[in-house]
């Protein structure tokens, strides 16, 4: 009887998408400065910031406190509706590799659907908001009438203006390599260690409490970073490169990581690594914890008593 049970509980998508967007709300806020910093690394070519510390401090004293929170409503923006599509599309996928008969879904199955979450957000949602994102973050200074973008709509007009519409999906090729390989690691490993080390299978009616959601989804998300540094580095290279002036420095992915590997060494792939993990595990932990309740309220009073 425990197989149908599992079968038939099981969360609907909308609520997957609506405890995704809300987490993402919550990390956004929480984690901001980080990305700020990480983006910051990743465009210092001429070795301006000596660490992390040093470049969120100087920000703080050059820009003021608050410049540490830029970008934060396209990414705020960005984080809900990437969360809402990705853990949507998840839901939805995972039910198309469901084995029909028992209902289970294989790994292969669960890395396959978070590999197709992770290329739809990535086309959709990430590329253009992380275009204006990341121009808005280069920017430096404190007088906004000095700085070109004023915010992130004039930062979009701008780029459509100047660039033309594919101008909001500059880098979309490492980013989809990159979103896609970090959620089907993600939804797998996140999975695996819900099983391992709580025995939490989805539909059981079991709730986490917020601190085991939190490390089941840091550990879910360490790996990504390490193994898509490159696509990140390339990504953020290719989003900052204006097309205004007619010539790019980086014609596309590939051209972009032999580029940056022959001028600055095969560390500079990795640019911006350490506070990629500093901001990635502690955000996929935060979201989880908030998404993992509201998930569990959901089982709690919907699908615990629900008829076979």
């Amino acid at each position: 009887m425990t197989e149908p049970n599992h079968q038939k509980a099981s969360i609907p998508p909308y609520m997957k998408a609506m405890s995704g967007s809300i987490g993402g709300i919550v990390e956004a806020c929480c984690l901001q400065p980080i990305d700020v910093i990480k983006t910051r690394l990743q465009l210092d070519k001429t070795g301006t910031y000596k660490g992390i510390a040093h470049c969120g401090s100087t920000v703080a004293k050059t820009e003021g406190v608050r410049a540490l929170w830029k970008g934060l409503t396209p990414f705020a923006t960005h984080l809900t509706l990437k969360y809402a599509l990705r853990m949507g599309s998840n839901a939805v996928l995972q039910a198309g590799f469901k084995d029909s008969e028992t209902g289970k879904l294989s790994n292969r199955g669960r890395a396959l659907s978070g590999f197709g979450a992770g290329v739809l957000e990535a086309l959709v949602i990430v590329t253009p908001f992380e275009v204006v994102k990341i121009r808005l973050q280069q920017q430096k200074g404190l007088s906004p009438e000095l700085l070109k973008y004023k915010g992130p709509i004039h930062c979009a007009r701008m780029i459509i203006r100047e660039e033309g519409l594919l101008g909001l999906w500059a880098g979309a090729a490492p980013t989809v390599m990159r979103n896609g390989t970090n959620q089907a690691a993600m939804f797998t490993a996140k999975n695996a260690f819900d099983v391992l080390l709580w025995d939490k299978h989805e539909g059981d009616g079991k709730v986490l409490q917020p601190w085991q959601s939190m490390i089941s989804g840091f550990l879910a998300g360490t790996a990504g970073p390490i193994c898509t540094g490159p696509f990140d580095v390339v990504k953020t290279r290719l989003m900052a490169q204006t097309r205004a002036g007619g010539n790019l420095k980086y014609r596309g992915m590939i051209h972009a990581i032999r580029t940056i590997y022959t001028e600055e060494g095969l560390r500079a792939l990795w640019k911006g690594l350490l506070p990629r993990l500093m901001r990635i595990p502690p955000g996929q932990a935060i979201m989880w914890a908030v998404a993992d309740q509201i998930t569990g309220f959901y089982e709690r009073r919907y699908l615990r008593n629900a008829p076979l």
